[in-house]
């Protein structure tokens, strides 16, 4: 799972055995270490008591929530992604995004996408 984040805007991206996890276990998480037991943590989570996307952060830990049927819809169609904004203060709004994470159209040395999801655009001639 890549995390990309970008002043109020923020970004997971999951490979097709990292949605395969999330729709089994409801779960998936990622880890950075930074030494010194200094880890940042982000996670998506099925939550059954949502009513939309969200997102919260505690310390060195960020969670995006979706609600149950978002995420069966999500992992289950061939929709690409979930998106929300989330107020957090007044005049202040987090875009949260949730996305199917596709191949890129050249490669790259020393990414591993082998398990991507194929790009749409892959064999019509359009770039990234």
């Amino acid at each position: 799972m890549k995390l990309r984040i970008k002043g109020d805007s923020l970004r997971l991206r999951l490979t097709q055995g990292e949605v395969k996890q999330f729709a089994d276990g409801g779960e998936v998480e990622e880890r950075t270490h930074f030494g010194a037991g200094t880890d940042l943590v982000y996670r998506l989570k099925r939550d059954s008591g949502a009513n939309a996307l969200g997102a919260s952060s505690a310390g060195t830990e960020i969670e995006v929530r979706v609600p149950t049927a978002m995420a069966r819809q999500w992992c289950d169609t061939d929709l690409e992604g979930l998106a929300a904004t989330q107020t957090v203060a007044p005049g202040v709004e987090l875009r949260i995004a949730v996305e199917k994470d596709y191949a890129c159209l050249t490669v790259r040395e020393g990414e591993d996408e082998s398990d991507n999801y194929p790009h749409p655009a892959a064999g019509t001639g359009q770039n990234c």
